[in-house]
């Protein structure tokens, strides 16, 4: 009989009780860690003052961020399909927290950029990519669940943080605001790094019952691979205006930071909900399909924010916009599990997510950038709306070229 190799013996391998005990852990540690990701949105405002920058400067912080971030989903996704997770999200975790004091003590906008990018954005990527890539091997029955529920992470992270850091700030302002979440991060996550020690189980042979079979597809893994790539960065480019600048738009219109903190953790808060939601409808109709639906639904809802930025319209729209694009990202992990082999998901799915995050990060730094050559974040937003018909293009392809190979197996 087959058997699932090594530590992945009855009890603790695919589907098992200890599978979703780690998988809590996990979510645990992605809320934590996340904060890497949203700190930095929270505290552009205060930033651009200090140092004197326009917005476009005060927005590469940011940037930085997203392309350590996305670098780091490539190289800890590769070192964990060679050494197993838990080593190299222990270095990305002390990393995160040298990153945040470093970037307290800086005195430029530069410093404060290198921190961003080259400490933070790298110790945060491994509570993506790199660990959607890990709990994806104790799952298959419930894969799709599994990997938007450890997804749910960052968004989680994005809910909470912005409510936390303007408190802070209000004391203290934000260098001691980044110092006490260096702390925090090195005494929480370390510990819950040493608990997801044990190495994930790989899938049965084929024809085994534990076994989830690659599903077939008539593109190469390479084509397949870039449809994803281009897909993924056109999305992100869409969903980088409202979770980027949402607190600087409402600063603009006069509403506050704490107004657009509370809208950003509506937003997040909002698509945790949708990437769970999202998880089921993946294990019922497949993530080709979902990811279809939620990209229309994100570009209908980024039409709304142009009409509507009176202060309960703009809590409105952010809920509907948290709906609808929450589930997007986490499909392209569940569509690589599902159509590319398992011995390189770590990669493979690092290199997908690294082009919704360069995405995030371009997209980031444009609107900052056309905001400055308008004074408005009307073209930002037609912008991300361009980029989302780019990103449809690219799934509408997909769900072809997926739907012609499922009709020839039938």
């Amino acid at each position: 009989m087959t058997t699932v190799p090594g530590n992945a013996a009855a009890g603790a391998g695919i589907d098992s009780g200890y599978a979703w005990m780690r998988l809590g852990i996990s979510l645990l540690l992605a809320t934590i860690g996340g904060v890497g990701m949203w700190a930095v949105v929270v505290v552009l405002p205060a930033v651009q003052a200090e140092f004197g920058v326009d917005r476009a400067a005060a927005s590469m912080p940011y940037t930085a961020t997203m392309v350590g971030f996305a670098a780091g989903n490539v190289l800890v996704g590769r070192a964990i399909d060679r050494l197993g997770y838990w080593i190299p999200a222990l270095a990305s975790a002390v990393a995160l927290a040298a990153g945040f004091l470093l970037a307290s003590l800086s005195n430029s906008i530069l410093g404060f950029t290198l921190a961003q990018g080259l400490l933070i954005g790298l110790g945060t990527s491994a509570i993506f990519g790199p660990l959607i890539a890990d709990i994806s091997h104790w799952f298959n029955r419930r894969r799709g669940v599994a990997v938007t529920a450890a997804a749910s992470g960052s968004y989680l992270a994005g809910a909470v943080w912005p409510i936390v850091i303007p408190y802070i700030m209000r004391g203290e302002g934000w260098r001691f605001a980044y110092a006490a979440i260096g702390v925090f991060c090195l005494a929480t996550m370390v510990p819950l790094v040493l608990m997801l020690r044990r190495g994930a189980p790989r899938e049965t042979a084929a024809g085994s019952s534990a076994s989830r079979p690659v599903q077939p597809i008539s593109l190469s893994p390479a084509a397949l691979q870039m449809l994803l790539v281009v897909a993924g960065f056109g999305c992100c480019m869409a969903m980088s205006m409202p979770q980027v600048h949402i607190v600087a738009y409402c600063m603009d219109l006069g509403y506050g930071v704490a107004r657009g903190a509370d809208m950003l953790s509506i937003m997040l808060a909002a698509g945790v909900v949708s990437r769970i939601g999202s998880g089921f409808l993946a294990d019922r109709n497949g993530a080709v399909k979902t990811l279809l639906a939620g990209s229309v639904l994100q570009c209908l809802s980024l039409f709304f924010y142009i009409p509507f930025d009176g202060l309960a319209s703009l809590y409105v729209v952010s809920l509907v916009f948290g709906l609808s694009q929450g589930g997007i990202v986490p499909c392209y992990a569940i569509i690589v599990r599902d159509y590319m082999p398992a011995k390189e998901a770590g990669q493979r799915v690092g290199i997908v997510l690294m082009a919704t995050i360069f995405g995030m990060a371009v997209g980031g730094w444009m609107s900052g950038w056309m905001y400055d050559l308008t004074g408005s974040y009307v073209v930002a937003f037609l912008n991300g709306i361009a980029w989302n018909l780019v990103n449809l293009a690219a799934i509408l392809l997909l769900v072809w070229r997926a739907s012609r190979s499922a009709a020839a197996v039938a």
